[in-house]
């Protein structure tokens, strides 16, 4: 019975696993033609533009409910895991990007502050908290 379990735990874990892998890659390339489409593929026409902001949203929305559904079918230690990795990094997230911005602002660095780089250094923090608490568990 308990061998059951686990195996339908592992199989719901993995069916959730691969839904917001491809949500999450559906919403990376719909940000890769958001990013490139107005230049390459349309020639900035507002309203193809805008249909892929949407888009881009849309997608984006799915994903966030493929990460809710992930994360209801964890066991309390990986939820555990997973929300101080997330909490960890929105901290992160808020703390770096308010001086960043400013120092962009006032001329304090010599390139512009981009948000590809807080997107970076956030998922660079997720990996490493969550890394960081799977190995504290042990």
């Amino acid at each position: 019975m308990a061998s059951d379990q686990h195996k339908s735990y592992e199989s719901r874990v993995a069916t959730t696993t691969l839904t917001l892998a491809a949500w999450t890659g559906t919403w990376v390339a719909t940000c890769a033609v958001l990013a490139f489409g107005p230049k390459f593929l349309w020639a900035e026409n507002t309203a193809i533009t805008l249909a892929a902001v949407a888009l881009n949203v849309l997608v984006g929305v799915a994903m966030v409910i493929a990460n809710k559904k992930h994360i209801a079918s964890l066991d309390e230690m990986h939820k555990r895991i997973t929300l101080e990795a997330m909490g960890i990094t929105l901290g992160v997230g808020l703390i770096v990007s308010v001086p960043y911005s400013l120092m962009d602002a006032y001329d304090l660095i010599a390139f512009d502050a981009e948000i590809a780089h807080l997107v970076a250094i956030m998922g660079i923090t997720y990996l490493a908290s969550t890394i960081w608490r799977v190995w504290s568990f042990r």
